[in-house]
């Protein structure tokens, strides 16, 4: 008499759910190093990391009514169009003059780097911060905000302010577009002194000479 068998069909079950186990590990590993593909992807997508308009020594004029408004120099530009968002990064620096209707220098901003968020019509600009107004007051500081909408300018940081004959530091500065109407919300102190223009101004240029070329003017903005 034959005895039923002992672990035949036990055997070919466990093999059987083995294989598909393993089947499924593969599957899932194989899904999961897609996924991660399909990020690296997106991640180096160039419509998203690529600017789509770049320039080097760029110069040119914004102009309103015909009439000169301001000027830009920057060693590099790059423009950055995704998901409903616009801006302009200057990497490199900037240099930014405004003008009056006799195209009289009304003030002027440099820095290391700045950003110009388009549609919300904002600049900001960091590092080595200098804005200097028709007065001569000479703004230093790492951070500020141009809000062309509000039209102030603005930031939260320490700033310092030099004038023909004091220095005046503080945290928090609020003025008009022009930099003429200015105020230090939180001042720290004044130093009186008799300043030379001349050699006070030694040293503020943030940004290295570009190529002597006239600007181009791409009219209204």
């Amino acid at each position: 008499m034959k005895l039923p068998g002992c672990g035949s069909n036990s055997h070919n079950h466990t093999l059987r759910y083995l294989k598909i186990a393993a089947l499924l590990c593969g599957a899932a590993i194989l899904f999961s190093g897609c996924v991660n593909d399909i990020e690296k992807i997106k991640a180096f997508n160039p419509s998203e990391i690529l600017p789509v308009v770049y320039a080097e020594d760029f110069e040119t004029t914004y102009s309103d009514s015909g009439m000169v408004r301001f000027y830009l120099k920057t060693p590099e530009l790059k423009r950055f169009e995704s998901d409903g968002t616009s801006f302009i990064e200057f990497p490199k620096g900037i240099l930014l003059v405004k003008y009056n209707a006799r195209r009289e220098m009304i003030s002027s901003i440099s820095a290391r780097y700045a950003k110009q968020f388009v549609r919300e019509k904002r600049w900001e600009a960091r590092n080595d911060v200098v804005a200097v107004n028709s007065k001569g007051d000479t703004l230093k500081t790492e951070h500020l905000v141009w809000d062309e909408n509000a039209k102030k300018i603005y930031n939260d940081e320490y700033v310092k302010i030099i004038s023909p004959d004091q220095v005046i530091t503080g945290v928090g500065f609020e003025s008009d577009a022009s930099l003429e109407n200015w105020r230090i919300r939180n001042p720290r102190g004044n130093i009186y002194v008799k300043l030379n223009r001349e050699s006070s101004k030694q040293g503020d240029s943030l940004m290295e000479p570009l190529p002597s070329r006239g600007p181009v003017n791409i009219g209204n903005q």
